[in-house]
This record gives C-alpha cells, structure tokens and sequence, in this order.
C-alpha cells in the first residue's frame, strides 16, 4: 500500500479476523442446510412463491434500511408493474432498480452461468443499478467514482482521490484472499460476500447508494457460491431487522479494523434465515404428505359404501382443516367460504355425522370441545432422536 494511504488503517487488505468457534459451527449449520435445501424437491407453483417473496423482501430491506418507506403492499405493487402516487414515484423506482437487479443477476448466474470476479467495473456496474432514474433524488452520478470528500455520520471516507485505487487494491487482494480463481469453498464464499459488504461501505467509493451496492455485492458472491435462489433476501432481510445492531457492529469494526464480531453477527443472521426457510420448506412437504395420504385414505377406504359425493364434501372438510390448529364447531363451519357454503344447505347435524366419521378415519382427533387434524398419524414414521447412553 502507498504510504499516503496509511492513513485508513482500517482499511489495511490484510486477514483481520478470527472465526470464533461458535461462527465455524454455524458455516457449517448453513452449508449443511443449503445441502437439504438442494436436496429437496420444491413444488413449481411454491418455489415461485417462494422466489417473489425472496426479491420483495430483499428489495425492501435493502432499501428500508436507506430510510425508505414503502409498505409490504406497495412494494407487492410495484413488483407487479403497478405505479405509486407520484409523491412516492422515487421510493418506488429506488425498489423498482433493486427487483431488476436482482432478477438481471440471478438470471445471469443461475441460467447463464456467469460467474464474474469481483472488479472496479462490477461495482460500478452495481451501483449503477442501485441509482439509476432516480434524478436529483440520487445525489451522485450513477456508477460513477465520487470526485468530492464525504463525511457519514461521524466517519470521514478516504479522499476521494485514494478511492480507485483502493478499490482495485481491494478486488485484488480478495481475489488472493478468498481463492476465487482457485477452488473457492463454501467458509470462503461467505466470508469474502460479508468482508466486501463492509470493505465497500469503508471505502465509500460513490456519493450515493454505497449501503445498497454493498449489500448488492454481498448477495451476488453469495449467490455466485450456491447459496438458494430463493433464499437471496436473508442478509438485506437480517440487518433491516437488527438496524441499530447492523450499524452499531459497523461503527466497532470500522473504529478497530477487526471484523471478527460483524462476521460473526451477519453468520447468526443469515444461518438464522435458512433455517426458517428450511423450516418452511418442510411444512409444505408435510402438507403435501398429509394431502395425499387424505386422498389415499378415501380411495381405499370408501366410507361405508357411501356415494361418491358424500365421500367428496367429507374429504373437502378435512382438507379444509389447518395443520396444528384447534377449530370449534362454529370455527369449522365458517373455516371458508366453500365449507361455509356446503354446511348451509345442509344441517349442523350433518357436519357432526361428517366429523365423526372422519375421526373414525383418524383423520381428525377430538381435543375437548375442539378439533384437531390428526398428523400424528404421519409424525410417528419420522425418526426420533435417541440420547446417548454414553
């Protein structure tokens, strides 16, 4: 480094960090969960869900945490093509530019596999993304290098005539660092996305938006390294949560240079997410599961030689009942507009014939004056775990 730069010793392109045991623990509490996630087979129509619901949240994050304002039913808008009043138009394209980046980069490397190295360029790139069409809301030119000294909060960014090559001294040293031209593994993808989201907002290189490309650069290295398509909103997600944690590990590690505790914050997040993800994915798979067990139960197991329809509106009812929920016998008459409908035309007296003879199917259980679906019948060929005699 020139000696005229020593003075961001922050900024010192050396390993400034330790791996505490408990972070080690949880790379590999991720890796193991992205494994599962690869693993398992997602429906269509639930993936896609999944994806719209990753980009809008990531979108909002992102943005939320550069203090814009949209609600979860805008952004639903604006992701649809819808356009706001014209007092929120540039909220509107600030989230607008993060879906289309977000949807130009996973098609650029989940279907035409291009995986680029981090570079100057790329990031001019990205943060050419983040402001583009944002006019005088946008207080920089987008993509382009700032050419004026900044001053965030109480942190004085490097001279703006240090920060190119800062920039590249940095692309440089990660691709060293972080062995991308070699045999990148999992540990090294995910540290080298957190270490360029702070590197980034440290070294400032824009007069706006450098919050967003940071975060922009984070979810491309990892996305580049496997992490889910659908699970892209995670860390954008996690710091818009914990906003005063996010900058309060931010301020410590920029005032130490060390970024031993931010990694170990953004690791607990983003592991913290993909399990809820994984959690989600394998309620959908157990709905699934008790879906077509239901369906099976009444093919082979016509009701008593009852006619086709009654067996349709009893097999209707107990789709209609929720996993781990209590109903009432008020709560299952109006649990929608179908059932409602049905039970109308019929009698209470008719219901309580249906329910007990889907309790006789032990597809429903009976908990006091409530009612339950009956999955234990599905929980119990699911593998228990033993203690250790040891």
């Amino acid at each position: 480094m020139r000696n005229d730069l020593n003075k961001y010793p922050h900024i010192s392109f050396i390993k400034k960090w330790e791996l505490k045991n408990k972070t080690i623990f949880e790379l590999g509490q991720c890796e193991s969960i992205i494994r599962a996630l690869r693993d398992t087979p997602i429906p269509p129509a639930y993936r896609k869900m999944l994806m719209s619901v990753s980009l809008k949240k990531g979108a909002q994050s992102t943005t939320a945490i550069e203090g814009n304002t949209l609600t979860d039913e805008e952004i639903e808008k604006v992701n649809e093509g819808i356009k706001l009043a014209p007092s929120k138009e540039y909220q509107e394209i600030e989230v607008r530019n993060i879906l289309n980046a977000l949807n130009s980069l996973l098609k650029e490397v989940t279907s035409e596999n291009k995986l680029k190295t981090i570079s100057v360029d790329l990031i001019k790139r990205f943060n050419y993304l983040v402001g583009k069409n944002l006019g005088e809301h946008f207080e920089a030119i987008p993509g382009k290098l700032r050419e004026h000294n900044v001053v965030v909060g109480k942190y004085r960014a490097p001279n703006y005539q240090d920060v190119e090559y800062l920039l590249k001294q940095f692309c440089d040293w990660s691709i060293e660092e972080f062995h991308f031209k070699k045999s990148q593994d999992f540990i090294d993808s995910v540290i080298q996305a957190i270490i360029t989201h702070v590197y980034i907002v440290w070294i400032h290189p824009f007069g706006d938006g450098n919050g967003r490309t940071a975060r922009l650069l984070e979810f491309y290295i990892l996305l580049r390294a496997g992490n889910p398509d659908f699970a892209s909103h995670l860390l954008s997600n996690f710091y818009n949560e914990t906003r005063n944690e996010y900058y309060r590990q931010l301020d410590k590690t920029t005032k130490t240079g060390d970024l031993s505790d931010f990694i170990a914050y953004a690791i607990q997040g983003y592991r913290d997410g993909l399990h809820n993800i994984l959690n989600l994915i394998q309620e959908n798979q157990f709905r699934i599961s008790w879906i077509n067990y239901i369906h099976e139960t009444f093919q082979t197991n016509k009701i008593r030689g009852k006619t086709d329809s009654l067996n349709k509106r009893r097999r209707d009812l107990i789709l209609a009942i929720p996993l781990n929920k209590k109903l009432n016998v008020e709560e299952i008459i109006n649990i929608n507009v179908k059932i409602a409908t049905i039970y109308q035309l019929l009698s209470k007296r008719t219901l309580m014939r249906d329910i007990k003879e889907l309790i006789d199917l032990e597809l429903l259980k009976n908990d006091g004056d409530a009612y339950m679906a009956n999955i234990d019948l599905l929980k119990k060929f699911i593998p228990k775990k033993t203690k250790s005699t040891n």
